[in-house]
């Protein structure tokens, strides 16, 4: 982790995603995959759940990633539609807490990003029906077989999968100090705009 260095109002972008792209394209220097996040999501009765995953993009319209709708946290978004990512930068000693509403994306751009995807991923995604209970790996390398067999080289977008957007209304930053004094700046959207606070560590 590098030294501690202080981290104040003063240091932050006039909106909360210039400041994430800041940190993200700093954290891509010394972090192998800083697209990296936890994503947690509840079922209406506030049951959680919490996994590892990758951002695919990010900007003013909010941060990007794909899942199969009929997967638990795909379930669970569908049933309550909110959402929060973690990002965690060791070397840095920072992480990105973001909270806010969830919504599918259109299906032209999950078929859009379905198609940049390597071609052993397409045919996983058809093959992996996921969080589903299956008997054993055969069965699911038997899918995948079937897959490849059956679209070749043009591989369609399965109707279960496809990509959300989770909009924002809090993003804080958080910076390590090593008197655990840390320093956490959050944005939270107030009607319209975004107001900065400071939070105890």
């Amino acid at each position: 982790m590098t030294e501690a260095q202080p981290f104040n109002e003063t240091d932050l972008a006039d909106d909360p995603f210039a400041q994430f792209a800041a940190w993200f394209e700093e954290a891509g220097t010394v972090v192998d995959a800083p697209e990296i996040m936890t994503l947690a999501t509840s079922t209406p009765d506030g049951r959680p759940s919490a996994r590892m995953l990758l951002l695919k993009d990010h900007g003013p319209q909010g941060f990007v990633f794909f899942t199969g709708y009929e997967s638990r946290k795909g379930l669970e978004l569908g049933g309550n539609p909110r959402a929060a990512l973690v990002f965690y930068w060791r070397p840095l000693g920072r992480q990105v807490r973001v909270e806010g509403d969830v919504d599918r994306l259109p299906p032209s751009d999950s078929e859009a990003y379905f198609r940049t995807r390597p071609l052993q991923s397409r045919y996983g995604a058809w093959a992996s029906r996921q969080s589903e209970v299956i008997p054993d790996r055969e069965s699911l390398d038997a899918r995948y077989e079937e897959a490849a067999r059956t679209y070749g080289d043009d591989v369609p977008l399965p109707g279960h999968w496809g990509g959300f957007r989770l909009r924002p209304h809090t993003i804080e930053f958080w910076q390590h100090r090593d008197n655990r004094l840390h320093d956490r700046l959050r944005y939270r959207l107030d009607d319209g705009r975004w107001i900065v606070e400071r939070l105890s560590p």
